[in-house]
């Protein structure tokens, strides 16, 4: 019986085939990662971090503010209005809202980026849109800058890029709130001329007018914000001092940043510490609404309705 000579072929046809069912799976599995609901991510230093997935559409990371704020509250009031046309990604930074805090106190800016970047490669994602309010604008700029190849575009929310400037827009526009009695000595340092303010305005329920329109918006936010745990690590390391990264001005980064970017601004905006023209990234859109530093709450039909135009404007991959 003559044998067959055909099993070089078979055995070519067997790798393909198997190749195949492999390449299946893998694809499978990236896009499995990417299913709605809640997860966490381990990242490399051994950090828990809570992250949600929900929506369709093409995939944006949230980079959420505070410092420290955590990401429920915008996926709640106004993150889930964008769930249509994105594929919303939100997730709670190291040592903030739900998720844990590091047990070596690293919250660089420089690991704050790597979080991020693990998430990507985590979600199997090659580029994805980032999004992000208030100090989030900062760490979301600082990602940019280092893995410009994997942002689609960046929309910024009433964001912070130079913090310094920040606070101290705060601080004035705080104490121009309080009557000239309860002002704080000039002469003092900053951040205990800050905490005076603050507290003073806390007393007398004036706290609000910091960065809403209306007290019922503040108290809206507020509600939503308790509804889940809060963790303050993130923020504590940032106002302590000790950690210079947000102690320095981004916006001269931007210049470089040649993606697609929106920039969505508060008129009346008393927290960024810059306008929006101040920002020079190459490829910027700017959009302008009426009230103060969340955008998202207070004008949210205008709010989606601009990022939405920004998205259908991004190329198709």
């Amino acid at each position: 019986m003559t044998r067959p000579r055909f099993r070089p072929f078979a055995a070519l046809l067997a790798g393909l085939l198997l190749l195949t069912s492999l390449g299946q799976l893998w694809a499978q599995t990236k896009s499995a990662s990417l299913t709605a609901g809640t997860t966490t991510l381990l990242t490399s230093d051994s950090v828990r971090l809570v992250v949600q997935v929900a929506g369709r559409g093409t995939p944006c990371v949230f980079v959420h503010g505070g410092p420290g704020a955590g990401s429920y509250s915008f996926e709640k009031l106004g993150g889930n209005r964008l769930e249509d046309p994105l594929r919303m990604i939100y997730f709670d930074q190291r040592g903030s809202g739900r998720s844990a805090s590091s047990r070596r106190q690293d919250y660089s800016l420089a690991r704050m980026v790597q979080d991020l970047e693990e998430l990507r490669q985590h979600l199997g994602l090659e580029k994805w849109v980032v999004m992000a309010h208030s100090f989030g604008g900062t760490i979301a700029t600082a990602y940019a800058t280092r893995y410009p190849k994997r942002v689609q575009a960046l929309v910024l929310v009433n964001s912070v890029l130079n913090p310094p400037a920040s606070l101290e827009s705060m601080l004035q526009y705080g104490t121009s709130l309080l009557p000239p009695a309860q002002q704080p000595n000039p002469n003092l340092p900053l951040m205990q001329r800050f905490g005076m303010v603050m507290g003073a305005l806390q007393q007398k329920k004036l706290a609000w007018q910091l960065q809403y329109s209306a007290d019922s918006l503040a108290a809206r936010a507020s509600r939503v914000s308790r509804a889940v745990p809060a963790n303050q690590d993130f923020a504590t390391q940032v106002f302590s001092g000790r950690l210079p990264d947000y102690g320095q001005d981004y916006v001269p980064a931007t210049a470089q940043l040649t993606m697609p970017t929106l920039v969505i601004a508060g008129q009346d905006d008393q927290t960024t510490g810059a306008t929006p023209q101040s920002f020079r990234f190459p490829r910027q859109q700017v959009v302008v609404l009426p009230g103060k530093h969340y955008s998202f709450l207070e004008q949210p039909t205008r709010f989606r309705q601009a990022v939405v135009s920004f998205v259908q404007q991004l190329p198709r991959k």
